[in-house]
């Protein structure tokens, strides 16, 4: 019977109608188990759930340290806004009540501050991060710059947030037997703190940044804030990077990486970001930027467009629903780069074109290497003593754009039918009458590499002695520093520099003269490498040389430090008060003269070459402690 179990009395077999179709299932069962364990890898539940997806990431201490990052930022900006509405205070306190008041008068301004504000002035506020280098350039040599170093208040700023940033990253269960699993706790921490710093990183960056003005912190400031804090947000980035690797790696070997980043949306937007962003840390090394810095400029900006784009697209195309909870982050960027753009976008349109036509620039070639040149607004825009403006020139790499410092200004008006006031605070006087309707600004660019010797080069070979070309003006920016309460200002100048002190020098002797600034004596001095250069300002000097009271208030010092030809102490003006000197000027000697002659409190201000900022920073905190007020004040852009 076939339902028996039968040996075949040849083979010692069972019945073969039985036993071969047995042999085959089990032939069956076995070739696919080979097939799979050499083609397919087997999911292996200690590794893949960890490759991608918010598995093993602690999303509520990533929202809890990101909470904690927002508030650090927070509390110290609201801090130094109560500092800053507490100087302005003081400062609007002492101008009322000293503006009225002859210079000698001033006493109780001269010396009164807290106890210890001098010591914190020359151990914090105005010291080097070490003895005395701050603006000044590390050179390695003629071709490699190594940038400047931070003040120690600044330096301590960065410590607090890029260690925080640090700790908090490393805020892991440490615990974790799975490693993988703390691999995808560090690659959430990490990318999530990366698209964080994107967003302070984005509004330190531009020039419109309403915290400038709002908490009186310089540009310079910001832009070395944006620095780092991009280095941060590239070095976590990276940590994600390779943490989402290892994982990857472990899980479906390197080809699995490959496969992955040429055909995952996810992983390939995240790669490219990635590259993106360790292309731009690689170009902003120092001596890169230095070297190459219009080139560095525009790449800048072309990869970190491409890093965001790549940031929403790795966001919006994760395997969680809704996308990860980052999105937000990366729309708010996106927002305030096009802000910024917008804002941009809106002050060349209104300050270069109305119904009088567009803007021309008249550019004079200088002695020394360097251009006047004068932008003939067809607007009236305001413009406040420290200002600088972004210049574009038709035909000479118009795409590109460089600050300078407003040297002179002057408004065109007309008569008018209604009733004008003229604002006490103008730096040039309002004719009763008129209406504003136009202005020109000037300034002096030196020659040195890139656009300005460009610049300097095609206005020397124009027939005309003069070239003339449509121009666009973008600004003013910044002017957030006051000295109308100072009844004592000195300000140095080196070189082009003098073109950010001379609006100061003009506007104080008005406000002195109106009675709507406590100014009673002015210092300036400039160094210069030879005679020639005094070419630069003549048109502007003549003018404030001409000022009513001028010879009371102003005191010149110019130091030719290269003169061509032997000098000694030339006295420039019938009173005695325009001096040329040769050689360089002894800072702490000339400082100590105006200490021991000082009206009310004292602002010292500087504008010039890293090393010169870096002598008037340390003679001014050699002042500190002495029994008066002395402040200080340093306009650069380290870039």
């Amino acid at each position: 019977m076939r339902g028996l179990r039968m040996d075949h009395p040849r083979r010692g077999i069972a019945d073969p109608d039985l036993a071969f179709p047995e042999a085959l299932l089990q032939l069956r069962d076995t070739i696919p188990t080979i097939t799979n364990t050499q083609e397919v890898p087997i999911s292996n539940p200690t590794i893949t759930p960890y490759n991608t997806g918010l598995n093993g990431v602690n999303q509520p201490n990533n929202m809890l340290f990101t909470d904690i990052l927002w508030w650090t930022l927070g509390g110290l900006g609201v801090m130094i806004l109560l500092i800053r509405i507490g100087q302005l205070a003081w400062a609007k306190l002492r101008l009322v009540s000293a503006m009225n008041t002859k210079g000698r008068q001033q006493h109780f301004w001269k010396v009164k501050q807290w106890s210890w504000m001098p010591g914190l002035k020359r151990s914090l506020i105005y010291a080097p991060l070490w003895k005395k280098r701050h603006n000044r350039e590390i050179q390695l040599s003629s071709a490699v710059n190594m940038g400047t170093l931070p003040s120690r208040l600044q330096a301590a700023v960065l410590l607090v947030y890029l260690g925080s940033n640090l700790a908090y990253m490393f805020v892991l269960d440490w615990q974790q037997a799975n490693k993988y699993a703390l691999c995808a706790e560090i690659r959430g921490r990490s990318g999530t703190l990366s698209v964080v710093n994107m967003i302070p990183l984005i509004i330190f960056a531009g020039r419109n940044n309403p915290l400038i003005g709002l908490l009186n912190i310089s540009f310079d400031t910001y832009n070395l804030l944006h620095r780092w804090m991009g280095r941060m947000s590239v070095f976590e980035v990276l940590i994600h990077f390779i943490a989402w690797a290892v994982v990857q790696v472990a899980d479906d070997g390197w080809e699995g990486v490959k496969h992955k980043i040429l055909y995952d949306r996810f992983i390939s937007s995240g790669t490219v970001g990635v590259v993106a962003m360790f292309v731009i840390l690689v170009l902003s090394l120092s001596p890169v930027r230095h070297a190459f810095y219009e080139s560095f400029l525009n790449t800048h900006i072309i990869l970190a467009l491409v890093a965001f784009i790549c940031t929403w697209i790795h966001c919006v195309s994760a395997t969680v629903h809704g996308g990860l909870p980052q999105i937000p982050w990366v729309l708010a960027i996106f927002i305030l780069w096009g802000a910024e753009r917008f804002a941009r976008v809106i002050r060349l349109a209104y300050a270069n074109r109305s119904s009088r036509g567009y803007t021309t620039a008249t550019v004079e070639p200088m002695p020394g290497e360097a251009c006047r040149v004068t932008m003939h607004l067809p607007r009236h825009i305001p413009v406040r003593p420290g200002q600088h403006a972004y210049l574009r020139f038709a035909g000479l790499k118009p795409w590109e754009n460089h600050p300078f410092s407003i040297a002179w200004f002057e408004h065109t008006y007309s008569p008018s039918s209604l009733p004008t006031y003229s604002s006490s605070s103008s730096s040039e006087k309002h004719p009763p009458g008129t209406t504003p309707t136009s202005t020109t600004v000037s300034f002096i660019i030196g020659a040195h590499t890139g656009f300005t010797r460009q610049l300097y080069n095609t206005a020397r070979a124009s027939p005309l002695g003069a070239l003339t070309l449509r121009a666009a003006f973008e600004g003013p920016y910044a002017g957030h520093h006051s000295f109308d309460s100072y009844g004592h200002v000195v300000l140095f100048a080196g070189a082009t520099g003098i073109t950010h002190q001379l609006s100061y020098i003009r506007h104080l002797i008005n406000g002195c003269n109106d009675r709507t600034a406590c100014t009673r004596r002015i210092t300036l001095v400039w160094i210069v490498r030879d005679h020639e250069v005094l070419e630069w300002i003549h048109p502007y000097m003549e003018q404030i040389l001409r000022l009513p009271n001028r010879q009371e208030i102003l005191r010149i010092k110019i130091f030719v430090t290269r003169p061509k030809t032997a000098m000694g102490v030339n006295v420039l003006s019938t009173s005695g008060t325009v001096q040329k000197l040769p050689g360089r000027p002894n800072v702490v000697t000339l400082l100590a003269k105006e200490q021991d002659e000082q009206m009310g409190a004292m602002v010292v201000g500087v504008c010039g070459p890293g090393g010169l900022g870096d002598d008037v920073r340390g003679a001014v905190r050699g002042m500190q402690g002495l029994g008066t007020v002395v402040d200080f004040v340093e306009e650069s852009f380290t870039w």
